[in-house]
């Protein structure tokens, strides 16, 4: 299987058995990837008129020589790859991702590398095996080295909230972080609190620091004072936010509300507070960050910033299928619009 992979897809034999021309050749040349020529190739209709046009006389003039049955035994793939996927906003993208490909009869293979020692290369290995069209990364980084094997391949990349600035040639999808940070927690000053906690995100991800800096923001604007006291660490996970909201309510002066920088957080929070006999809002408000399905219907219904993500999805895999047939996106970093969803997790603070 791996050897009519590579036969079909490295090259083709001239009548004294030399190798005339590889299709990786044939894409430099042509100024396009290499699994846009193996469309030409295998006769696939996802390629621009241009394009295939381009493609067509440089395979000519170069004498390449289809292998017979070669045409349409190829399926479209996308990489769809995780650092985790044990999060229901995973499961969003998913959602996103699926609706596109189904729609361009392009098939998706979900993978998650878990940060472990190898996983990556042993992903970039599978990678080569099935020639997919384009790969979209979500949360997590490639080895630099693995990103120069997806460039010299020719496979084009789309991060969705990149950790870390990406390379300038990488095209990047996320959302209004800061935006939705500073909405959530003017929402709660509004409320007339004062002392707010916060539970941040991984500092590792560029969307957890933007969220972490459009709280520092609204308070700087309300002339609230920042109090590092009042900042905890989290992972987006529910565990940590049910440590971060122990750590805010053992404090000498424990804070009124508390934004959390995920909903998963946001309902650890809640049960830390259950768990301590007080009640959500009338002793503390809440408010989340992704707007989850499921948060509608934990009690109380939680107030929350919707981030777009089977949105987010979708607009990458439109971004890395264009990619693939040499369309370059109107913009290489788009950022989706975040919106303050109130629900009745938040009240007004006593007194106020």
């Amino acid at each position: 299987m791996a050897g009519k992979r590579a036969q079909r897809t490295t090259g083709t034999q001239g009548p004294d058995g030399a190798a005339k021309v590889t299709i990786s050749e044939i894409a430099r040349e042509a100024g396009v990837s290499v699994p846009t020529v193996s469309r030409v190739v295998n006769g696939r209709s996802d390629v621009s008129p241009d394009t295939r046009a381009r493609v067509e006389d440089l395979l000519h003039r170069h004498g390449y020589r289809r292998r017979p049955g070669a045409q349409g035994t190829r399926a479209a793939l996308l990489d769809l790859v995780f650092n985790d996927l044990d999060s229901p906003w995973a499961v969003e993208i998913i959602r996103g991702v699926e609706e596109v490909a189904h729609e361009q009869g392009v098939g998706t293979v979900v993978s998650a590398i878990h940060d472990r020692a190898g996983a990556a290369r042993q992903w970039m290995t599978n990678l080569r095996a099935r020639a997919s069209d384009g790969v979209i990364l979500v949360t997590s980084v490639l080895e630099s080295g693995l990103h120069d094997e997806l460039r010299r391949l020719g496979v084009p990349l789309v991060v969705i909230d990149p950790a870390g600035s990406p390379a300038t040639e990488v095209s990047t999808v996320g959302a209004t972080n800061w935006a939705g940070g500073m909405a959530a927690t003017e929402h709660l000053l509004g409320l007339g609190h004062r002392r707010i906690g916060f539970i941040a995100g991984p500092p590792r991800l560029l969307c957890s620091r933007a969220r972490l800096d459009g709280y520092r923001a609204a308070l700087d604007v309300a002339g609230v004072p920042a109090d590092d006291e009042l900042i905890v660490p989290g992972d987006f996970y529910h565990e940590s936010g049910f440590t971060g909201a122990n750590r805010l309510l053992d404090l000498d002066e424990p804070p009124t509300a508390i934004f959390a920088a995920s909903d998963q957080m946001a309902l650890g929070a809640i049960e830390a507070l259950r768990q301590r006999g007080l009640r959500v809002p009338e002793d503390m408000s809440i408010v989340g960050f992704d707007d989850l399905p499921e948060v509608r219907w934990s009690s109380p219904p939680l107030t929350t910033v919707r981030q777009p993500l089977s949105d987010m999805g979708k607009l990458a895999a439109r971004m890395v299928l264009d990619l693939a047939r040499s369309v370059q996106p109107a913009s290489p970093r788009v950022e989706l619009s975040t919106e303050l969803v109130v629900r009745a997790s938040t009240a007004r603070r006593r007194g106020a």
